[in-house]
């Protein structure tokens, strides 16, 4: 198989996955967007291993090492985003504590 076919090959799988993710994600119900994003966004650790794998090659030229390290930084920033983004969607389903009632032993300018 020569470079060529292997070329289109290859942006064929890659246009077919783009498809395909899109029609998935646009199927997801709105309700369960954010779980689904949050655990998809903590996935990104794997892709923090592979970043520094890359960053950390001995014998990799300097724009392999810059482009592993910018990785290791996007990908960190989207496993925290995604901790955050459930430990909020989390904290909706907390139950609230009901209000405390206001008592009369609190007026500030004393007895009458």
């Amino acid at each position: 198989m020569n470079h060529g076919t292997l070329l289109v090959f290859e942006v064929t799988i890659l246009v077919l996955a783009i498809f395909l993710g899109f029609e998935v994600i646009s199927k997801v119900p709105t309700l369960l967007h954010t779980p689904l994003m949050s655990g998809t966004n903590a996935i990104h650790g794997i892709v923090i291993v592979g970043a520094m794998l890359v960053a950390g090659t001995p014998h990799a030229d300097t724009a392999t090492k810059v482009i592993g390290f910018a990785a290791v930084v996007l990908a960190s920033a989207n496993v925290v985003g995604g901790f955050v983004v459930t430990d909020r969607m989390l904290e909706m389903f907390k139950k609230r504590e009901p209000p405390k009632p206001a008592s009369d032993d609190s007026d500030p300018t004393g007895p009458a």
